[in-house]
């Protein structure tokens, strides 16, 4: 498992139904490419977060491959609409095998 490896997730407590919603995430990583060499001339292994999933009440909402050209600690914005209460799960993919979740719940009011 990467150390220091945090996902983190902003959603709106409540919103209205069928009202389109910002979710912001972000995910703390070194992201390193396998592009750079360490000081004595070996290449650093690559080390990415290469895939982001988003589900609501079980249904895809994103479902997003990321290269190695994204950068550290990659952010990630984007709006949903919210047809009911529910929740949001969100994962993260490491190179290394190891994922990354996180839920969010969301009320209609």
């Amino acid at each position: 498992m990467a150390s220091g490896v945090k996902p983190r997730v902003k959603v709106p407590k409540t919103a209205a139904a069928g009202e389109a919603i910002t979710i912001k995430t972000l995910i703390s990583h070194k992201m390193e490419s396998g592009q750079r060499k360490d000081k004595e001339g070996n290449k650093i292994p690559r080390s990415i977060i290469n895939r982001f999933t988003v589900e609501f009440n079980g249904e895809s909402v994103i479902d997003a491959t990321l290269e190695p050209a994204i950068s550290t600690n990659p952010y990630i914005q984007f709006e949903a609409i919210v047809p009911e209460a529910g929740e949001f799960k969100f994962t993260w993919y490491d190179d290394d095998g190891d994922v990354y979740d996180q839920s969010k719940k969301i009320a209609i009011g």
